[in-house]
């Protein structure tokens, strides 16, 4: 009889283990994107098709921000994750919100300023009597002042167009803007694939400052003080989606048009190509963050102005979520 009862109870676990969490008992989570859905967000897709989502119990809607920021939103409770960057992280905290980056997305900044080869920009030397085009934030007037200043050139020769999200190419085309502020692994790489031949000048490397992590993946105090093992679970689940967009691109590729079809397939594939080695790049591990970049740039933001007081950047971020 004993036997028979052993028996029985190895089939109950092994039948429920094949089952996993039952649909009505998983923990539904909103995960809301800094913009609309691109490469940086691969690995939250592939979490959410491959299943690592549903493995640890959690049902993952990804959704778009209608109003407000990430940062806003998470902090409000409509959402408990989000993608944000440092430098609105930093200004969140010095604001009194306590939102916290759980992981860096890509290891090293990866935007610079670009132009066409034919305008002959190479440098923030050039920048002087050249049209940018920008979102019209004071924070890249000051990031262009201060690369400026750093190569000897007049910062009062700079000038700057506001044009929002319009199209770098048309404007570049028609001479509206001289050089703009792009992401090497999409427009970089639209470029590239279109043949226009760019300059860029790479952000991080002209100025250390600058090298700063975005984008990150963000939640609140309030989330990992009264949730921690929701925070553990979602995280295990995106370090798996990203692991996997760094060791089979092309797959994390489909799997990101298949959940948005609009995107452009060949940019998609060959972005998330250039992407595969620049989530971990030089790390000890995928999403790991550093005091000193941290700390580095909310003193350059504290010194510049955007911020009254120095934040405690040691609250602004953790590793404590990821496996190392």
């Amino acid at each position: 009889m004993k036997k028979y009862m052993v028996l029985i109870l190895i089939f109950i676990i092994a039948l429920t283990a094949g089952c996993g969490v039952k649909p009505a008992d998983r923990i539904k989570i909103t995960a809301v994107l800094d913009w609309t859905p691109n490469t940086n967000h691969t690995g939250l897709y592939v979490a959410l098709s491959e299943g690592f989502f549903e493995k640890e119990g959690l049902e993952v809607t990804i959704i778009q921000p209608q109003e407000g920021t990430a940062e806003q939103i998470v902090a409000s409770g409509s959402a408990q994750f989000g993608i944000g960057y440092q430098e609105s992280v930093t200004f969140a905290r010095a604001e009194g919100i306590p939102i916290v980056s759980l992981a860096a997305v890509i290891q090293h900044n990866t935007s610079g300023f670009a132009s066409l080869a034919e305008k002959g920009i190479t440098s923030p030397k050039d920048f002087e009597n050249r049209k940018y085009g920008g979102w019209g934030s004071p924070i890249e007037e000051a990031t262009l002042r201060y690369l400026m200043e750093q190569e000897g050139a007049d910062p009062d020769k700079l000038q700057i167009v506001t044009t929002g999200d319009a199209d770098f190419f048309q404007m570049s085309a028609t001479g509206e803007v001289d050089y703009a502020w792009i992401f090497e692994g999409w427009t970089g790489i639209e470029a590239k694939l279109r043949g226009i031949e760019l300059n860029y000048i790479e952000l991080g490397k002209v100025a250390e400052v600058f090298d700063y992590y975005t984008p990150v993946i963000i939640t609140s105090e309030k989330m990992i003080n009264e949730n921690r093992d929701v925070v553990q679970k979602f995280m295990r689940a995106v370090e798996k989606g990203y692991r996997f967009c760094i060791e089979k691109p092309e797959e994390a590729a489909e799997i990101l048009l298949k959940n948005v079809p609009e995107l452009d397939r060949e940019l998609v594939v060959e972005s998330q190509k250039y992407l595969a080695g620049k989530y971990r790049d030089d790390a000890e591990y995928w999403g790991m963050q550093k005091h000193e970049v941290w700390e580095r740039y909310m003193l350059w933001l504290f010194r510049n102005g955007f911020i009254g007081e120095q934040v405690d950047v040691a609250k602004a971020y953790t590793n404590e979520f990821l496996s190392k």
